[in-house]
């Protein structure tokens, strides 16, 4: 079966991984046998290596209820359990966005967020922190049956008084649908706000997580959709179905949140769901297959994309042919064609996310530690040609080396207190740094902004306060990008100062952008434009409703940026002080062997060929390092570029 390729493809991506983990490991290893990692090396290679073990890729299935999205999750993920895993009935069936992941460290279980959280400001990934507030519901993976009982309470609904579902932002007395659903004063709505549902499937065992979102409503409903689960995922499935056509609904979902996430490029497939309801038994295949390619055309005119971004399927009857391993209705369900996609198209997409970003890294590591093990072997010929030149001078021209060689130890050491001083003004101006992207004065804004809106009496006050918490944070981030110029400016100069001064080789410090924050940020405030600060909104949402839901959203996923900024900044830091640290240990040990050397012969403790030899042997070990350091740097590109082993596809 078809899925066998999709899982195969998953493997050998994880394989390469895997692999590519190894190879980065043995270098760490090797680094710390020859005493060349210091702790900011050995940092940023374990930060590296966690990142590829916890390597994700997040698909996520959107679509408006009755779209037959969680059939096709059963379909292409689940159909090896001869059984529907995932709840699928006429109506809704999926209440609250759902992710399905696999932790080893975790039991197999299904955590539910209750709905009532939503009466707070707390977003679901903040709650993520607080297990003890989701309700845990075992899996059973040994019983079918079990674990259908178990999946079933993902759906769970109760009836609410509609003042409850009001405080919970579950009703809406504008929506003519919401009043319709009224029942005695009660409407129903989910049991739950969000699901994670640990489970032990062999694609997310590799590290796939699928999110099945509850129809578009909720995007609406649960705007974290929007800001932050939607544009990070990888792939983004958005079903249609052929008995419906695509909807205006349909159309401004995708146009707003799906299709411009990327520029309706990669990873933006659309699923053209429920064809079977097309075959008909009075015409011929080849008008079934042109009426199913005019739905396609007309799906992708509506939604300005390919229609090789369209992919026409059957969920219900591809699942059944593959629980019956009935191949003739599988190829009839045109789902091969879908996997084959996500295969050939985001499994290569992601690896070469991953390459890009490990092959940067680990070639930044390599070249400092090459220009460690340089600066040792300069060292050391420094010293051999000094000795060389002693060969068959006298007492007196050994004192003079001695003294030249005490006078530059005394010079640098002088070079020292500049070096402490800078530090101290380092210090100074990482605290400016962080006075602008500090994460107190930033919940201070934020607690000032809320004050002001909730003091506002009219809508223009309510937006006016909004605006302005744009306009401070963009204005931080600009002052905090002023501030790592004028490090990068200090530190540029002082690198210059120690190599003129002192012979320390040429290092730049590295650079740093916060480009990516002022885009974040944009794309938020674009948001805050379409959701927040339109007529319609401010027209038809009270005041506090508006207040509590942009800090519910677009507040909330500003402190997630400054977070990532102070990591980002803080790692920064590090690395452009670090190779400065380790030229001035390195500097210093090199005077010390020195003079050391001279001292000793001087002393006739040891004779100057003794000596020389020692320092040759030296200089040999350090050239057998170098090369070393370039085979491991070479079998970590040959991880990097390995290709993924092709498997056999079966014909579509």
């Amino acid at each position: 079966m078809s899925h066998d390729n999709l899982v195969a493809d998953f493997e050998a991506y994880s394989g390469w991984r895997g692999n590519l983990i190894q190879r980065i490991g043995d270098l760490q290893r090797w680094l710390s046998e020859q005493d060349l990692n210091d702790a900011q090396t050995n940092m940023r290679i374990q930060h590296l290596l966690d990142k590829l073990r916890e390597d994700k890729l997040n698909i996520a299935f959107v679509a408006e209820f009755s779209r037959g999205k969680s059939e096709l999750i059963n379909a292409i993920f689940f159909a090896e359990y001869k059984q529907r895993v995932l709840p699928s009935s006429a109506g809704r069936t999926t209440m609250c966005p759902t992710e399905l992941q696999y932790d080893a460290a975790r039991p197999n279980c299904i955590q539910l967020l209750p709905i009532e959280t939503r009466a707070g400001d707390t977003t679901t990934s903040e709650y993520r922190r607080y297990p003890e507030e989701w309700h845990t519901v075992e899996l059973d993976i040994e019983s079918g049956e079990a674990m259908l009982a178990a999946f079933q309470q993902v759906g769970l609904k109760k009836w609410v008084v509609v003042e409850e579902a009001k405080r919970l932002g579950l009703f809406d007395d504008a929506d003519p649908d919401h009043k319709l659903s009224v029942q005695d004063g009660k409407i129903e709505i989910p049991c739950w706000r969000h699901a994670i549902i640990n489970f032990p499937h062999p694609l997310l065992k590799q590290g796939l997580v699928i999110l099945d979102t509850p129809g578009l409503n909720a995007i609406g409903t649960e705007p974290e959709l929007t800001l932050n689960l939607l544009p990070n995922a990888h792939a983004i499935l958005f079903i249609l179905a052929a008995d419906t056509g695509v909807t205006k609904t349909d159309i401004d979902v995708w146009r707003n949140h799906i299709g411009r996430a990327q520029g309706g490029q990669r990873g933006r497939l659309v699923v053209l769901n429920k064809i079977d309801g097309l075959w008909d038994s009075l015409k011929s295949e080849a008008e079934i297959d042109a009426e199913i390619d005019k739905q396609v055309k007309t799906s992708a005119e509506l939604l300005g994309i390919k229609t090789s971004q369209v992919f026409p399927v059957s969920a219900q009857k591809g699942l059944v042919a593959k629980i019956n391993d009935d191949d003739e209705l599988l190829e009839k369900t045109r789902i091969v064609k879908l996997e084959r996609a996500l295969s050939d198209d985001l499994i290569p997409f992601k690896q070469e996310i991953v390459r890009d970003n490990t092959q940067t890294e680990v070639e930044d590591l390599v070249l400092a530690t090459r220009g460690i093990l340089n600066a040792r072997r300069e060292g050391v010929r420094e010293q051999l040609d000094e000795l060389t030149a002693l060969r068959g001078k006298n007492r007196d021209v050994i004192e003079h080396m001695l003294d030249k060689i005490q006078e530059e130890k005394a010079h640098f050491e002088r070079g020292m207190q500049r070096f402490q001083a800078l530090r101290s003004v380092f210090s100074q101006q990482t605290n400016v740094l962080f006075g602008y992207l500090g994460m107190d004065g930033l919940k201070n804004r934020i607690t000032k902004i809320r004050m002001e809106m909730d003091a506002s009496s009219f809508s223009s006050g309510l937006t006016g306060a909004m605006q302005k918490f744009f306009k401070d944070i963009n204005g931080n981030i600009t002052k905090s990008a002023e501030q790592v110029a004028e490090i990068q400016a200090m530190m540029a100069g002082m690198y210059k100062k120690f190599s003129d001064e002192h012979g320390l080789g040429a290092v730049s410090p590295p650079p740093f952008s916060t480009l990516k924050y002022h885009k974040e940020i944009a794309r938020l405030e674009k948001s805050f434009h379409e959701h927040f600060n339109t007529f319609g909104a401010i027209l038809t949402t009270s005041q506090n409703k508006l207040t509590k839901k942009f800090f519910e959203t677009i507040a909330s996923r500003v402190v997630y940026v400054y977070e990532v900024a102070n990591r980002d900044a803080e790692n920064w830091l590090k690395a452009v002080m670090a190779p400065m640290e380790t030229q001035v240990r390195e500097h210093q040990m090199q005077l010390r062997r020195r003079l050391e050397s001279v001292k000793r012969i001087h002393k006739a403790t040891d004779t100057l060929e003794d000596r020389i030899e020692e320092l040759s042997e030296i200089d040999a070990v350090i050239q057998q390092q170098l090369n070393e350091l370039d085979a491991r740097l070479k079998k970590t590109y040959e991880a990097l570029n390995d290709a993924m082993k092709p498997v056999a596809r079966q014909a579509a």
